[in-house]
């Protein structure tokens, strides 16, 4: 199987690179790929960047280039609810700052429905391989903003009461798998609580005790397909 892990921030990345052997680096459109062995899958690891247009344009790039018959977008998120160290594997995305006007529904992008849906064969594996209780499932909606406050989470709850967490990325990255009909899968640890304490200070210094848990939950669902 060909697999794709993206990451938004070169720091993601390099923890993500400990997860591949026998690597070597590739261009693809001119943007940097670490190719290397999971198991028996070949993978590639690639920053798609932070924000909405630039995780869509390079996943896209990426994804037209590679081919991949999965793309995984890993890293951190802002707890909605849940605690620092949690993992989220998500069982649908959103974008929680789009909105088309009247007669659209809030959260919805143009021609796509409100709701993309990452691969039900990664999350049922996931159920069936991983205990862990720090592991959760549910949604996590993205916006082109780092959510820093207790209002601004009740303002995404009150569109999606059932939010678990927040990030930049992962709803672009689903739209562009969407588009080229790519399985995709979202897994990311929760760095910060936004509204709980100073979650800024938070951010920083989860990156002290880096995210290695969420990544070896990857590694792990990679050598299980």
């Amino acid at each position: 199987m060909k697999i794709l892990i993206l990451s938004a921030m070169d720091k993601e990345k390099a923890l993500l690179a400990e997860l591949l052997e026998n690597t070597c680096e590739e261009y693809f459109d001119g943007i940097s790929a670490l190719s290397g062995k999971v198991g028996k899958h070949d993978v590639w690891l690639a920053k798609c960047g932070i924000g909405k247009v630039n995780s869509a344009i390079n996943t896209y790039r990426l994804v037209t280039q590679i081919k991949p018959d999965l793309v995984i977008n890993s890293g951190v998120a802002g707890g909605a609810g849940i605690p620092v160290g949690s993992v989220l594997i998500a069982d649908k995305v959103a974008y929680d700052d789009v909105w088309c006007g009247p007669g659209t529904k809030y959260g919805t992008a143009d021609g796509f429905p409100l709701y993309f849906t990452p691969s039900d064969k990664i999350i049922t594996l996931a159920q069936n391989i991983n205990s862990d209780s720090n592991v959760i499932y549910g949604l996590i909606c993205s916006g082109d903003k780092f959510i820093s406050t207790h209002d601004e989470i009740l303002f995404i709850r009150s569109h999606f009461p059932e939010v678990k967490a927040v990030d930049m990325e992962s709803a672009s990255i689903a739209q562009a798998c969407a588009i080229t009909s790519t399985p995709f899968s979202i897994i990311r640890v929760v760095s910060d609580t936004p509204g709980e304490g100073e979650n800024i200070s938070q951010y920083r210094d989860f990156w002290t005790d880096a995210p290695k848990k969420t990544f070896s939950v990857v590694k792990t669902l990679i050598e299980a397909l």
